[in-house]
């Protein structure tokens, strides 16, 4: 009998018990990352794409095919690793989209006709009626599907919103990126050309809605099909770039809905208790707590250009994303006319808000450091990426998103397009407001929680906060006025072995006017400024820090004014 040494080390992960020691798909563990290991994950995709075909499956003669490709990632979950999200593998270790998920998704968008010709009908006291078609799946027309398969997950909420320490990590997931996709359709009877197209009709409508999983953050969006768009807006962002486990940069759509649902939270924790307000945002978006929720709402973003890059040297050399697109919100149903123009303001207001007070992903909190602070870098780009920078994009979004043009607007839309229109969604769904019992949440959104205080910067290099978050904002005077200073504070936050969020957002929002338009009153002619409205939102605790900055923006009353929250 011959002995392989080492032989438990030598079984491919795929066949491995999920337990400590063996296997872990989903864990992600730092030392690894830090000793440039691979992961169990990692190990994992690797063994599968070297033993799959060069070439992707063929449908037979027979079957009816068409090919969609998809906006981002897209993932379905086979169920067969406990821990694991991952596809199911068909033909030739190919990822495919199973044509029983396919049957139905077509099903749900079809007519009490159609479901007995296509799909069939089983008769409660009888035998199963087939339909006349058959579905034969999807799969990936080439192998860029291989290209990076391990996807990350990380759970923010938490860090983002409630508490001020960082809690837990990512995790992986496996997912297609940006694939094409061809799916098979065949028939047991002759059709002609004119009900094919009708069968693809509906197939299309199907594939709106998104297919796969995690589709209401942006996965499994198809190009082209806009069917349940609610609401669409273009963006221009530029910002550090999110990395996967191989340190390959990618922008992330979802990283848009994930600040969204985090305003949503905070908004919602302003006007009600925590649990009533977690509920609401998860009946909005969706989520896995209690018996988990679909969600009304689901996301697309449509990239018309990006351009990947590097800043900074050595050790602080980050990547960085220049992108622009067409931001979507989808309806995951039909709703009755009320319930949907309310939905409708609701996402507009929550988005603009979003771009209001912030931006997204890495560093939302700060503006960009390259455009409002170059004097930080140096020239050297030895220091780390700080912040990032969207505007708005196109002639309607100029025209109809841009909601504030002056600081004295700024409380009304709070007050009117934000919390009012948040009021009303509660009350539609019969949660009364108590905003005398608010989440006890950092960044819970009610005026005794919250201050907003702005100023007007005539042009990028008048940003006046910025060098506050590095520097002494008040030098020492004389015995009794005391150096003001927020770096490293409860304020600003801090990162190292007890990472803790700021409490303190910093935006430079693009000042973009309407000046009137002599042949078309309707249609104001757009402006653009080289001004911004600097705008600082605090969360204030009872630091002697935050007491003195406060104190501070009080005093100094040529340079910021309140605009919203209460003293």
């Amino acid at each position: 009998m011959v002995k392989i040494p080492d032989a438990a080390n030598k079984v491919p992960m795929m066949f491995r018990a999920q337990s400590a020691g063996r296997c872990q798909l989903q864990r992600i563990v730092p030392e690894r990352k830090k000793n440039k290991e691979p992961q169990d994950v990692e190990r994992w995709a690797s063994e599968w794409i070297i033993k799959t075909y060069p070439t992707p499956p063929k449908f037979g003669d027979n079957v009816q095919t068409r090919r969609y490709t998809l906006t981002w990632r897209f993932v379905t979950n086979s169920g067969q690793d406990d821990g694991i999200i991952r596809p199911a593998i068909g033909a030739y270790g190919w990822p495919y989209y199973p044509g029983s998920s396919m049957k139905g998704i077509f099903r749900n968008v079809c007519s009490p006709k159609q479901i007995e010709r296509y799909c069939g009908t089983e008769e409660l006291l009888g035998d199963c009626i087939p339909g006349i078609l058959r579905f034969h799946g999807g799969y990936p027309t080439d192998s860029s599907w291989q290209d990076n398969l391990v996807d990350i997950v990380h759970p923010q909420q938490d860090w983002q919103v409630m508490k001020d320490e960082k809690s837990i990590g990512a995790f992986a997931l496996i997912s297609l990126y940006a694939p094409e996709l061809e799916f098979g359709i065949s028939s047991t009877i002759v059709l002609d050309d004119q009900e094919w197209k009708e069968i693809w009709q509906i197939w299309e409508k199907a594939l709106s809605k998104g297919i796969g999983c995690r589709v209401s953050s942006g996965y499994g969006q198809v190009k082209d099909t806009s069917s349940l768009v609610i609401y669409s807006c273009h963006l221009h962002g530029r910002g550090m770039a999110p990395t996967l486990l191989n340190n390959e940069a990618e922008f992330r759509p979802n990283m848009l809905r994930g600040t969204i649902r985090s305003h949503a939270l905070r908004i919602f924790g302003g006007l009600t208790d925590a649990e009533t307000a977690e509920d609401l945002v998860q009946k909005l978006f969706g989520g896995i707590d209690g018996n988990g929720a679909l969600g009304l709402l689901g996301m697309k973003f449509e990239t018309t250009s990006i351009i990947i890059d590097k800043f900074g040297k050595g050790n602080y050399a980050a990547p960085t994303y220049n992108v622009e697109g067409k931001l979507s919100w989808l309806l995951t149903k039909k709703f009755p006319k009320a319930q949907r123009e309310l939905l409708e303001k609701l996402i507009k207001g929550l988005t603009r808000f979003a771009m209001v007070f912030g931006g997204f992903g890495k560093s939302w909190r700060r503006a960009d450091h390259r455009l409002f602070f170059p004097d930080y870098y140096d020239g050297e780009q030895d220091k780390s990426l700080i912040g990032c920078h969207w505007s708005w994009r196109g002639e309607r979004s100029l025209r109809y998103d841009v909601r504030v043009r002056k600081l004295e607007k700024i409380g009304q839309f709070i007050d009117q397009e934000v919390r009012q229109v948040a009021i009303d969604w509660m009350e539609l769904q019969d949660v009364t407001p108590t905003t005398n019992n608010c989440a006890n949440w950092r960044e819970a959104w009610h005026p005794e929680r919250v201050q907003v205080w702005g100023r007007l910067a005539r042009e990028a290099e008048n940003c006046e906060a910025i060098a506050w978050l590095h520097q002494a904002y008040r030098s020492k005077m004389g015995k009794y006025v005391r150096e003001g200073s927020i770096y490293k504070s409860s304020v600003t936050g801090f990162v190292g072995k007890e990472t803790q969020i700021g409490r303190l957002w910093h935006r430079m929002y693009p000042l973009v006017g309407l000046k009137k338009n002599h042949d078309n009153p309707n249609q104001p002619i757009i402006v653009k400024t080289p001004k911004f409205l600097e705008l600082l939102t605090l969360f204030p605790d009872d630091s002697r820090e935050f007491e003195d900055f406060l104190h501070f923006l009080k005093s100094e009353q040529k340079m910021f004014q309140l605009l919203w929250g209460k003293e």
